[in-house]
């Protein structure tokens, strides 16, 4: 294998770790061994050589004084970050040791790994790490918390991830971005609608939030939270009684579209707007767009899938291309994610006949409810690539559980981050730069090789290389917990049940870098549905609990507070990565609530008041943007920001951590909470320590 490390001064090809659907080429360029720029790659041909700021300021995360050269032992309180440096040989021997204890007097599952994608690499985020915890016999993680719910929605449709081809998408002329605000988390596909603009092609953005993505549109419809699927019905409604649809298409290529006919006469656009707070004329005009409008091609964002019916949401906006035959015209169709044209043998790669008998399964959603229950209690956790005491839901409760004394907890990462503060032991990691590993895009079809570009930086080791020194502490010998990473890839990408997986090997992939997936024209034609052919009517669904056909499900019934809670991301971190970094915090300055101006002036709160924003579970501060880019009742805040800026930003305290309708999903944007203006709110507090009343 070739490694870019020994090249001291030049320009090194690489890829984009983050988890993102861009997944972009990059060079990156070296001096005395350093990385002191890094750039888009113009040889890829979806990215082209543009990357985004995150990327470009890349190089003073990776050197940030900061990060982290050394394992590190707590000495003090959980939480407080006091820590002292220790070799690796004593750090991975207390982990063993307190493993093999726990092991013998509660069982390997009172061992809870839980890690997400803060390395989209597949031998660094589900490799070596799933081989050694399936040896090791511990619980499983179900990681539901990003796209779980809309992936199983909208696979009941169209069969799993398969969508457009971002390559076809020159030919667009109509683009729906439905709850994506791709300007920030989906860049390139927001460069392609642009560029299809300058050739007269319309780009509409559907979203609770009137954000960058929405200001960039041709036309904003703003939408309540939640109530997405009344919206694709209504459409569905109008496509139907004003014969709008391909009846041709609908006939050959699909199932249930007859009892789907009769199914929308139930959502009228005069309902539809009372549900969805989008004005009939607008859901009348915009079904006559979609209709007349070919190529049409919807992006379908994370935002809606992360409510309590968002798994139905995405289900039912997925079938919205079938009724105007858009599969069949280049560039047309929909993307909610493309990841299943490139799936690998994953079998191969993780190794599950490792596991000698089943083990639980805990949902990264209920990580507050697993760190607290009492029966069969999780005593070890062990965290990497993932910051939960900041992305899990209920915050508090999941701090509260962190900070249990008989909870032994290592955090593998790059920095001290939340979670680390309440660690027995820190491990540092390296990062993507240093790593080899391979890489499959969620928006376009290509798989990537990633070589090392630098060493690893002070002590750091990869995950896979920590999992190797655990297995040999634990007196594992099975072959398979050595193997390389070189080897690990090769087992990835052999024998892979995947029709348009491309025949691809080693030396191939060292050679080109980057290779399509194959034969994906016409997908459509042939889908792993049940029926091989678009579902609009599902039995599956039903045999799974589900309605059969697509349907508007209300959000759950919360407290009684009067604001609909919209945590989405921000422009300049990605989750809580980049959010201690100073560079990212100055360009994004600071959190704020947008907010709408009847209900800002009802609460006498105006533009740059501090706010406080509460409910059951927790309280948060921040300051109000007051204006129209919410609908009435709706408040949204945006990004996940480090504790370093003030734990009062910590917006997850406030989200619910129940479980969404499909696929084990977060229900982040399902909450409700009160607002103030925080001047109130703290008189309010001297008064009654005073003894006295408003």
């Amino acid at each position: 294998m070739n490694s870019w490390i020994h090249i001291k001064d030049g320009v090194v090809p690489s890829v984009c770790s983050l988890d993102c659907p861009d997944q972009c080429g990059l060079l990156v360029y070296k001096k005395d061994g350093k990385i002191v720029k890094i750039d888009g790659d113009p040889s890829h041909p979806v990215t082209k050589g543009s990357i985004c700021n995150k990327v470009r300021h890349m190089g003073e995360r990776l050197y940030d004084k900061k990060r982290l050269q050394t394992p590190l032992k707590r000495v003090g309180p959980k939480g407080e970050g006091a820590f002292e440096p220790i070799s690796w040989d004593e750090a991975i021997d207390t982990i063993a040791r307190h493993w093999q204890e726990l092991i013998a007097e509660e069982g390997a599952e009172s061992i809870l790994p839980y890690s997400f994608y803060g390395n989209m690499g597949k031998i660094h985020s589900e490799g070596m790490d799933r081989r050694f915890f399936n040896r090791l016999g511990a619980s499983q993680l179900q990681q539901s918390i990003c796209s779980s719910a809309g992936k199983i929605g909208y696979s009941y449709t169209m069969g799993g991830s398969y969508g457009t081809d971002p390559e076809d998408m020159n030919e667009t002329r109509l683009f729906i971005f439905w709850g994506i605000n791709a300007v920030s988390t989906n860049m390139h596909q927001v460069m392609i609608a642009q560029k299809a603009r300058k050739k007269g092609a319309k780009i509409v953005v559907i979203d609770v939030h009137k954000n960058q993505t929405g200001r960039m549109a041709d036309w904003f419809i703003p939408i309540l939270p939640g109530t997405d699927s009344a919206l694709a019905l209504g459409l569905m409604h109008i496509l139907f009684k004003e014969n709008l649809v391909d009846r041709d298409f609908l006939k050959e290529y699909t199932v249930g579209h007859q009892e789907l006919e009769t199914h929308v006469q139930s959502y009228p656009p005069q309902l539809v707007s009372e549900i969805t707070g989008v004005p009939v004329d607008d859901i009348y005009q915009l079904a006559r767009m979609y209709a007349e409008t070919s190529p049409s091609m919807i992006r379908i964002g994370n935002g809606p899938q992360h409510h309590d019916n968002g798994g139905m949401i995405v289900r039912t906006i997925s079938c919205l291309p079938a009724l105007t035959g858009q599969w069949a015209k280049k560039g047309g169709g929909a993307v909610k994610g493309n990841g299943d044209f490139l799936s690998i043998n994953s079998r191969a790669l993780q190794r599950p006949e490792l596991r000698q008998k089943p083990a639980r399964t805990i949902n990264m959603i209920k990580l507050a409810e697993a760190l607290q229950q009492t029966e069969q209690p999780v005593r070890s956790l062990f965290v990497y690539c993932s910051n939960p005491a900041v992305v899990a839901p209920n915050a508090l409760k999941v701090r509260e559980g962190l900070e249990r004394e008989d909870l032994f907890t290592v955090v593998h990462d790059l920095f001290l981050t939340e979670t680390a503060k309440y660690a027995d032991i820190v491990l540092p990691a390296t990062s993507s730069f240093e790593n080899r590993d391979i890489y499959t895009s969620s928006f376009h079809h290509y798989l990537h090789l990633q070589e090392p570009v630098i060493p690893p930086y002070g002590d750091s080791k990869s995950n896979a290389d920590v999992f190797r020194l655990l297995a040999e502490a634990m007196g594992f010998d099975e072959p398979e917990l050595k193997a390389s990473d070189e080897e690990l890839i090769e087992q990835a990408i052999s024998n892979v049940d995947n029709p348009y997986f491309p025949a691809t090997y080693m030396e191939q992939l060292k050679e080109f870098r980057f290779i399509k997936a194959k034969n994906t024209k016409d997908f459509w034609k042939n889908l792993n549905t049940p029926s091989g052919k678009i579902e609009l009517f599902s039995k599956k669904m039903e045999h799974d609990g589900h309605p059969a056909l697509p349907t508007h499900v209300p959000l759950a019934e919360e407290q009684n507070a009067p604001f609909l809670f919209v945590p989405g991301p921000n422009h300049n971190f990605l989750n809580s990565t980049f959010s201690n970094n100073a560079k990212h915090a100055k360009l994004e300055k600071e959190p704020q609530l947008f907010m709408n101006q009847k209900d800002a002036e009802q609460l006498g709160i105006q533009s740059g008041s501090v706010v406080r924003i509460w409910n059951e579970r927790g309280e948060c501060r921040m300051k109000a943007s007051v204006g129209d880019q919410v609908l009435p009742g709706v408040v949204v805040s945006q990004g996940l920001w480090a504790d370093n800026r003030g734990s009062e930003y910590l917006v997850n305290a406030l989200t619910p951590d129940r479980v969404a309708d499909m696929g084990g999903g977060a229900a982040f944007f399902s909450g409700k909470v009160h607002v103030e203006k925080a001047e109130k709110a703290s008189g309010e507090k001297k008064q009654q320590e005073a003894g006295t009343t408003l």
